[in-house]
């Protein structure tokens, strides 16, 4: 999952994006308001982390500004900014999640989960797509029970479709949600993790839609 981190603090911004790389995340930071604005507006985010004390643009006037152009990707709120009316401000201007620093990484980690998972309409931890079960956290899959064992990219690209389930998501798309910035991206690497994937699960664990992308289907059936 790609994620856009805006914090100016560069130790706080160095921390937080090494954390949540080691949780699973692709991490994009900024350090102004302007440029969260900027990259959430054009970016193809599937969550983001926003601090409120940025400079150049105040964290709610950036979450303001998307709210006011139908931009919905999920923001959760990290900041020093702990008094009630912050927090009620912060969350009737459109944020999905308000969290005090400082906070632990894992529960960091857990409430984006959560925030990814509700945007998509899942409302369980574990994904579901016929015999195949993903578990975010523990970062595991499993096909009739049985423990399949994936490189980091593979699982990355097998949640992002099982998020995604009867959608097709083209390669563009599924690259700007397995890449952050300053990775070179070969021309055929999501071809090739999905025959991996194709090759480890199923033949038919991945629908190609030809000349759009591709899909899973929620209620497949991998016999």
């Amino acid at each position: 999952m790609r994620i856009l981190l805006a914090e100016d603090d560069p130790m706080l911004g160095d921390g937080l994006r090494a954390g949540l790389r080691q949780l699973g995340f692709q991490v994009d930071w900024v350090r102004d308001g302007v440029a969260a604005e900027r990259e959430l507006a054009s970016g193809d985010y599937t969550a983001a982390v926003l601090d409120l004390g940025l400079p150049l643009k105040d964290g709610l006037d950036v979450l303001q500004a998307l709210r006011a152009r139908k931009i919905s990707t999920p923001v959760l709120v990290l900041t020093a900014r702990d008094a009630v009316p912050d927090r009620i401000r912060g969350l009737d201007l459109g944020a999905d999640d308000y969290v005090v620093k400082p906070v632990d990484l894992h529960e960091l980690g857990a409430r984006l989960r959560s925030l990814v998972r509700r945007s998509h309409g899942q409302m369980q931890e574990i994904l579901q797509c016929g015999s195949v079960l993903l578990e975010p956290a523990a970062r595991r899959v499993s096909l009739n029970g049985e423990s399949v064992a994936l490189s980091t990219r593979e699982f990355d690209l097998l949640h992002v479709l099982m998020l995604n389930a009867d959608r097709v998501m083209s390669r563009e798309q599924l690259e700007q949600q397995l890449y952050s910035w300053g990775y070179e991206v070969e021309s055929n690497a999501i071809e090739v993790h999905i025959h991996h994937l194709r090759r480890k699960l199923h033949p038919d664990v991945i629908q190609t839609v030809r000349g759009v992308g591709y899909t899973m289907l929620r209620s497949q059936d991998l016999a």
